[in-house]
């Protein structure tokens, strides 16, 4: 491979863990106190979900009020600092592309009692600015407090980031491909959607039958119009990618697929299974994406169903792709997570977020996958999960990224989420003191010999 810019010019260890998962599950000590940990342990990559406030009933990370603003449920009440005056103005005309429709969205949501923006009356539905205006004026000081939420939120990750610079850690972030229904992205842009007059998708996005789910996933966002976007040159996606390089070193595009073409099923569907897929301009999207993101700072997860045509696009970018090590071992050959077919332009891991932990993962399977495991290891007699750390450690990927779950040896009471489930996901949190000096001690050893940093 030849040298590739930025993060991925060298070899690299990382560890998969959301600020939620943290024992504070915010940004303070345990936050400063982790990324120390993956120094000493000799990684420079922390990997983390989408920072975006969640709606309430799911929490879920992929499915937010906002593509662009920050979850002040992050933000550490130990390490709050108050802006003067002048200084949050001036954050606030930044930012006001992003800032403004959501600190609107969340007050009127607030005022309606937390019911779906397309059931407002049609002047707050339709975002007229004089109705917006009118409502809002009663709780002007709400307004006030959500933009400095948001600059509190930035301040604390700001700080977070010149700490992890001082210690040589990047961070590694996470943009779902798709936003909610529900959020100020489309509340604001409706143009950019393909929505009915009452704001209702006519086709909404998901995935047919796979691995994860027999009739497939409904994830019911809406599906955008290309073309009205392709008007002013990708504008809103330059934007959306400009606000995740403030927040990080290197960005994974979820779903990346959905830019060659996305699974679109009829808004009346029972069920995945009924959808079909439509070409998207994904050339003309990653141009301008990368235009906007620099060059080696964005890499493409391109799990699932995968054409040439996916491949093909995301190696005319040069974008890496991931390997993921649970998904290798069916005895195939020529299955491309077998670390035999690794490229280095790739990042390798254990499992991701979306899957078992790698000991839940090792007591599922049966005994015709664990002997092909067996076969692949660096030595078939360590015992799981370090067994498969070690495998992804020295896999020729540039980047190897393992979940802190197979770090600590957890089993599947510690899975971060089960697709195609909507209870009991996205609420794991690590135990105080988890990550030591002897678990940074063990990491070092592994990540050393395989020649990573």
């Amino acid at each position: 491979m030849s040298e590739q810019p930025g993060p991925f010019g060298v070899r690299r260890a990382g560890v998969l863990l959301h600020v939620t998962s943290l024992p504070s599950g915010d940004l303070g000590d345990d936050a400063f106190g982790f990324v120390d940990f993956l120094a000493d342990a000799g990684c420079s990559v922390w990997q983390v979900l989408p920072l975006v406030p969640t709606h309430e009933e799911d929490r879920s990370p992929y499915n937010s009020l906002s593509s662009m603003a920050g979850n002040p449920e992050l933000i550490s009440d130990a390490r709050r600092e108050q802006p003067d005056n002048a200084t949050l103005a001036d954050w606030c005309a930044q930012h006001r592309d992003w800032l403004e429709p959501y600190v609107e969205f969340v007050a009127l949501r607030e005022l309606q009692g937390g019911t779906k923006w397309w059931t407002w009356e049609p002047g707050l539905r339709d975002r007229d600015p004089n109705a917006v205006t009118r409502a809002l004026a009663p709780v002007v000081d709400r307004v006030v407090e959500l933009k400095r939420e948001q600059w509190q939120f930035a301040r604390q990750w700001q700080r977070l980031r010149e700490h992890a610079a001082e210690k040589g850690v990047l961070f590694f972030g996470d943009l779902p491909i798709f936003v909610s229904l529900d959020s100020a992205d489309v509340w604001a842009h409706r143009e950019l959607f393909l929505l009915d007059e009452r704001g209702q998708p006519i086709t909404v996005t998901g995935c047919p039958p796979d691995y994860f789910a027999e009739d497939g996933q409904r994830w019911n966002n809406p599906h955008y119009d290309w073309d009205a976007m392709a008007a002013d040159g990708y504008d809103w996606w330059r934007r959306r990618i400009a606000r995740q390089r403030e927040l990080f070193d290197l960005v994974r595009i979820d779903h990346f697929r959905g830019f060659e073409a996305a699974w679109h099923i009829p808004a009346d569907a029972p069920t995945a299974r009924d959808g079909k897929w439509v070409e998207a301009p994904g050339a003309e999207v990653l141009a301008a994406l990368i235009d906007e993101a620099g060059t080696g700072t964005l890499v493409a997860e391109d799990l699932g169903v995968i054409t040439p045509e996916v491949d093909a696009l995301r190696t005319s970018f040069r974008l890496p792709g991931m390997k993921v090590l649970q998904f290798a071992f069916d005895g195939a050959l020529d299955n491309p997570y077998l670390p035999v077919n690794h490229d280095e332009l790739s990042v390798v891991y254990t499992g991701t977020h979306d899957n078992d932990t790698t000991v839940g993962w090792w007591a599922s399977i049966d005994e015709r996958t664990r002997t092909q495991a067996a076969s692949h290891l660096i030595d078939p007699d360590e015992e799981m999960p370090g067994a498969l750390v070690r495998l992804a450690m020295q896999s020729t990927a540039r980047l190897a990224v393992v979940p802190a779950q197979d770090l600590l040896a957890l089993g599947s009471e510690s899975r971060m989420n089960t697709p195609g489930t909507e209870t009991g996901n996205w609420s794991w949190q690590a135990p105080p003191d988890a990550f030591d000096e002897e678990l940074a001690a063990r990491l070092r050893a592994v990540v050393g010999e395989a020649g990573r940093q």
